[in-house]
């Protein structure tokens, strides 16, 4: 088990997902913006590795317009030793690692245009893992996407958008319960026809349910993760109080935090906290967590 945050530390002074205007875009500034990212995306390693923070979902803006049509500049060639470098040291690491597109990626969409824009993301997505030599249990995580007024038919569009993506985007997918439309039942559905394993988010399916405890999704859900594909990926947070339904908390609620340890167990899994406060939550879950077996020192 690994526990880990997304994107950004609060604590070093710089942020990986550095971007700008698109009417100020040219190839020297991408350049310099993405060279800054990496270095900041090194320095995030570094800390977590020095702290156990095992797991980190790694920014999306890391190469900014990398999948608009502005972009032109040969940015993996360019940066492919700095790549490599850090897919070697997240290796050695034991590191888990993800990604999480923007909501605008939907792969059930009606829209062939955005449709085409959400490939093109995802092929960017993928194409940062394969850069720095990632395997398959590093992922990509989308939710299902927009319902359309016809919850069969976008499920149906789902499966048939899956179904085309090139294998070195598939192979690195997962779905993930929302807090609206597609519960973990719905997700579990489509993993039955597609094999594309569900990320379970515990605060959603607080949210949004059949009535399932979690103990018992959590047992169904991991399941759609064969071997090769590695840990059940668990997205974590809370409601922070005072703010509407899904508003995730500022800090991590230590005795709620041990519960889901405690529901979750002996199931193995890699725990993203979706906490505000990122490392300083992080870190407090760690501690928590200290005298788990499940956990890798």
């Amino acid at each position: 088990m690994r526990i880990g945050y997304p994107c950004i530390n609060r604590s070093i002074g710089c942020t990986p997902s550095r971007t700008f205007r698109l009417n100020s875009y040219s190839d020297d500034r991408l350049r310099d913006t993405i060279r800054a990212n990496l270095s900041c995306l090194e320095k995030i390693l570094r800390y977590n590795a020095q702290k156990g923070l095992l797991f980190f979902r790694i920014t999306s803006d890391l190469v900014p317009f990398a999948s608009h049509p502005v972009c032109r500049f040969p940015w993996q060639e360019h940066f492919l030793p700095v790549f490599e470098s850090l897919g070697l040291y997240i290796r050695n690491h034991r590191f888990r690692i993800s990604l999480h597109p923007d909501q605008f990626v939907l792969i059930n969409t009606p829209d062939t245009d955005v449709l085409r824009r959400s490939i093109d993301e995802l092929a960017y997505h993928a194409q940062l893992l394969e850069l720095m030599g990632l395997d398959r249990t590093a992922r990509i995580q989308i939710h299902v996407g927009g319902m359309y007024g016809d919850k069969p038919a976008s499920i149906e569009r789902f499966i048939r958008a899956y179904a085309g993506l090139d294998e070195r985007i598939r192979r690195h997918l997962v779905i993930e319960n929302d807090d609206r439309l597609y519960s973990a039942a719905d997700c579990l559905a489509i993993s039955e026809r597609t094999g594309i394993p569900v990320l379970f988010d515990v605060f959603h399916h607080a949210i949004h349910n059949n009535g399932e405890p979690v103990r018992e999704i959590l047992n169904t859900v991991a399941k759609t993760w064969s071997g090769n594909d590695g840990l059940p990926m668990v997205d974590y947070s809370s409601q922070q109080e005072g703010k509407r339904p899904g508003a995730h908390a500022e800090h991590i609620e230590i005795k709620d935090f041990k519960r889901f340890l405690k529901e979750s167990h002996p199931l193995d899994l890699d725990i993203m906290l979706e906490i505000k406060d990122k490392e300083t939550s992080a870190l407090a879950a760690l501690s928590a967590a200290r005298n788990d077996p499940r956990l890798i020192t």
